[in-house]
């Protein structure tokens, strides 16, 4: 859709004496004078009620502009920031920060820092289980993470999404699908786990993996996307 708008570089221009007036000012002017706008005037939650967080906790398209959102957002900032200094100092009070922050914490797990997240609360990690520094968990879904799991450095678990067309990205719809670990999952250093996905028991997946489409349980993968290498024995 174009818009004329009036702007004073415009005016000044269509001032200036015809013979100083420079050889493209008249298309300089309307250049000026226009601008495009590219949102679209679709009206994407036409008889839809909610708001748009119940859209995202939901799993459907939404607009990430909801006052309440925002709130728990800032809190779970505030949460880490408070757990990186209560941690770093040692502080024998930093584990209830983390368990402020996230909506599940199992006995005995520890995630060293540091860490970030979207909203913390949609956050579950099991008993027993060992989180290395950076991890990236972006819970505008639901992220699971079983009991006894071991995670390396630099791990990112993300769950949102966004729209393949241009014009509903354009307009900032978004959406989001969970991810799930199971129980004793081990994930290299710099792993990257997408939304939707699910990784069973006692998989391993390699270093720097890119894991696109679920992993069934005791099996190895590695790669970019991630597939499968063997499968996992006792022995």
């Amino acid at each position: 859709m174009v818009r004329a708008r009036p702007a004073l570089d415009a005016s000044f221009t269509l001032l200036v004496p015809p013979d100083r007036r420079p050889a493209r000012a008249l298309w300089s002017t309307v250049r000026i004078m226009c601008t495009i706008d590219h949102m679209s005037t679709r009206d994407y939650f036409a008889g839809d009620p909610r708001t748009n967080r119940e859209r995202m906790l939901a799993g459907d398209l939404y607009i990430a502009d909801d006052p309440d959102s925002e709130r728990i957002a800032r809190e779970a900032m505030r949460l880490v920031a408070a757990y990186h200094r209560a941690e770093s100092a040692g502080e024998p009070d930093a584990r209830e920060h983390l368990v402020a922050l996230l909506g599940t914490l199992g006995e005995g797990a520890y995630i060293k820092p540091p860490l970030a997240v979207d909203y913390g609360e949609n956050i579950h990690v099991g008993a027993r289980t060992f989180v290395n520094s950076n991890l990236t968990a972006l819970d505008v879904a639901t992220i699971t993470i079983g009991e006894d799991c071991q995670i390396g450095p630099n791990v990112q678990l993300l769950t949102p999404t966004h729209p393949v067309a241009p014009q509903p990205r354009r307009d900032k719809l978004e959406a989001a699908r969970p991810v799930t670990l199971g129980d004793n999952v081990w994930l290299g250093g710099g792993v990257i786990v997408c939304p939707g996905v699910s990784i069973g028991d006692n998989t391993v997946v390699g270093a720097g993996a890119v894991v696109t489409k679920d992993l069934p349980a005791n099996v190895v993968a590695v790669g970019n996307p991630a597939r499968v290498v063997r499968d996992i024995t006792e022995d």
